[in-house]
């Protein structure tokens, strides 16, 4: 057989002899090898019970090469161009046959309704339906992707169809999520709700794989009901016949018999049990919640406990629906020209020529009229993209954009020139989406304060300090939200303690000392200071 022929599987033997032989140490080779192993079981499907024991024994495999490709795009800047779109197009592509695969076992069944072994393999065939359509969700999540249309009916019927056979409690073995304990149709199908009410789009891959996995781990917690009083209607309600994860029951048509709601009392137990052994001392890892720091599991279970128990989520401030255009520029060069109104120099204390002016003043420097102060000026622009402002609140906007423009990441620092003012502010990219047509929308937060460019440099310990300075933004104290003043920096350049100089381009340079991490983004850190 050759590197690109499609394997002849015709029975159980030859299936299990072609995957012994994955190049599992090369993923890119081992994801074509299983890409040609399903699309022929999907061709010409061998017996049920052959199919689900070689999908079965597929899966490992699958989800450490197709984790591998995945790598490729998580936490890259949207949108994804080129070797990224082409592996997240893979990985979900594979999700996506080996759902159809799994689909294909129980629609070979003959139904035997009151053999517990069929029982116990229908359960099984329903619940890796319903794992392989939410891994196809969770990885539209990672890639921070629109998810496509139907997703969510896909896997409320698959529940569905768990809940009328009467086995979305059967106990079904899952070694890739917990070796622990079994799970059952309704945990899977639970996982993906409670992954989606977590706000997805504004947490980071780090974060998300975590909620995933607390999620798996406690979703057998979750019970799920009809709506048996018509009285007594539920804050949040599944609708199996609309294209809707779990919402608020506000926004639900008439409560119709397909509705569904979720009993998460025993989570929110579990959760402030969870905390209340983490606040004393217990770590993470002995608790079996990930090799992560406490405070950041911390901070995590607390933004979690309130859509995990179905508790409203008051609005710090209100949005209003908005029209206009507004321009955003990224980077620290560009946000410093854009706030300063000017380019960027060197204070005359670390003022040294680079290569490029060095030359320029080699090849031209006869042309320099004697009484004429020389200065070496070249052209500076930015690129400024236009973005349509959604709404906005007090703290922040929500905007988006065709696929045209500069890429953007989340927890990304940007200067964003609202559609009714004149002035750059600072912002965090808070939360943010690529749409099916490869436009963005982005949730910004505003950083407190009217950020003013200046320069700064790490103080010398001796006389002479002939290092450059960089750029950075000063953020004075805003008392009526109790925010101090600040100043938003280069990452890497924070140290406790550490004395900087600061220029404020008019030539007067002062010492600060930096204190400690008041925010962090991707490329930022904003930080508490004193003035020496």
């Amino acid at each position: 057989m050759t590197a690109t022929e499609a394997p002849d599987i015709s029975d159980l033997r030859s299936g299990m002899d072609y995957l012994a032989q994955l190049s599992l140490a090369n993923p890119v080779v081992a994801e074509r090898q299983l890409m040609r192993f399903l699309d022929a079981l999907l061709a010409a499907p061998p017996q049920p019970g052959i199919l689900l024991a070689l999908l079965e024994q597929a899966r490992a495999p699958l989800c450490f090469v197709e984790e591998e490709m995945a790598r490729r795009y998580h936490n890259k800047a949207l949108p994804l161009v080129g070797e990224e779109e082409s592996s997240f197009q893979q990985v979900v592509s594979a999700w996506r046959k080996m759902g159809k695969a799994y689909a294909l076992c129980a629609r070979l069944e003959e139904p035997e309704a009151d053999n517990a072994q069929y029982v116990s393999l229908m359960a099984t065939i329903l619940h890796r339906c319903l794992y392989y359509t939410g891994m196809i969700i969770l990885e539209h999540y990672r890639a921070r992707r629109d998810l496509p249309p139907g997703i969510w009916l896909d896997l409320h019927g698959y529940y569905e169809s768990a809940e009328e056979w009467g086995i979305a409690y059967t106990p079904v073995e899952d070694a890739l999520e917990n070796n622990l304990q079994a799970s059952h149709c309704a945990a899977a199908y639970t996982t993906l709700l409670l992954i989606d009410i977590a706000s997805p789009y504004s947490n980071s891959v780090r974060n998300l794989n975590l909620i995933r996995r607390w999620a798996g781990i406690w979703a057998p917690l979750v019970s799920i009901h009809r709506l048996d009083d018509d009285l007594e209607v539920p804050a949040y309600v599944i609708e199996l016949m609309r294209d809707l994860p779990l919402h608020p029951a506000a926004v639900a048509e008439e409560m119709p018999v397909d509705a569904r709601r979720l009993d998460t009392t025993r989570l929110g137990l579990q959760i402030n049990h969870m905390l209340s052994q983490l606040r004393q001392r217990i770590t993470p890892s002995q608790l079996g919640l990930g090799e992560e720091t406490s405070n950041h599991v911390i901070n995590l279970l607390d933004h979690l406990a309130r859509p995990w128990t179905q508790s409203a989520s008051p609005r710090r401030f209100r949005r209003f629906a908005t029209e206009g255009v507004a321009r955003v520029a990224v980077g620290f060069e560009a946000m410093h020209f854009c706030v300063t109104g000017k380019a960027f120099e060197q204070p005359d204390s670390a003022a040294a020529f680079t290569r490029g002016e060095f030359d320029q003043l080699f090849t031209f420097g006869d042309c320099v009229e004697p009484d004429r102060e020389m200065a070496i000026k070249p052209h500076i622009s930015f690129p400024v993209d236009e973005w349509s402002v959604i709404n906005h609140s007090a703290n922040g906007f929500r905007l988006g954009r065709s696929s045209a423009g500069q890429r953007i990441s989340h927890g990304q620092l940007m200067v964003v020139c609202p559609h009714d003012g004149d002035h750059f502010l600072l912002v965090q990219a808070t939360w943010l989406m690529q749409d099916e047509m490869g436009g963005l929308i982005v949730g910004v937060a505003t950083l407190p304060g009217m950020p003013t460019g200046v320069a700064v440099r790490v103080a010398a310990s001796k006389a002479g300090n002939n290092e450059r300075y960089v750029r950075a933004f000063l953020l004075p104290p805003v008392p009526a939200i109790k925010e101090e003043g600040s100043i938003v920096l280069p990452p890497g350049m924070f140290q406790a303690s550490r004395i900087v100089e600061l220029s404020t381009g008019d030539d007067t340079v002062g010492q600060i000392r930096l204190n400690h991490v008041l925010q962090r983004g991707t490329d930022y850190d904003r930080i508490s200071y004193q003035v020496l």
